[in-house]
């Protein structure tokens, strides 16, 4: 499975965060696209209509886990995919903004 590293991420990027609803809540990457992983087949559809045609897809969650898994789905759906390597807890640990739905700062639980 294809990796890349939080620090190699650059602005503008299109992110989808995989984590479940009480962690996107407690604090997510800003501008990142929202699908758990547990409703991810069933809302694939969201992901097709927001992702852009022909750039690439970093797939994230807490740790690396949950992404991987969907990132390999993606990869076999013919999506340019790749795993975010450490998540949102190395996000959140190299300083990279984490906020609320509302804008002010969260965290990673």
């Amino acid at each position: 499975m294809p990796t890349v590293g939080v620090a190699d991420l650059k602005d503008g990027d299109f992110l989808l965060d995989v984590r479940e609803d009480e962690e996107w809540k407690a604090g997510h990457a800003e501008g990142a696209l929202h699908i758990p992983m547990s409703e991810f087949v069933a809302r694939y559809g969201e992901l097709t209509g927001a992702a852009p045609q022909d750039g690439r897809v970093h797939v994230i969650c807490r740790s690396g886990g949950r992404s991987a898994q969907v990132a390999v789905y993606l990869v076999q759906q013919g999506v340019d995919a790749v795993n975010v390597d450490g998540g949102m807890q190395v996000w959140e640990a190299v300083g990279r903004r984490v906020v609320t739905d509302d804008g002010t700062p969260g965290t990673i639980v």
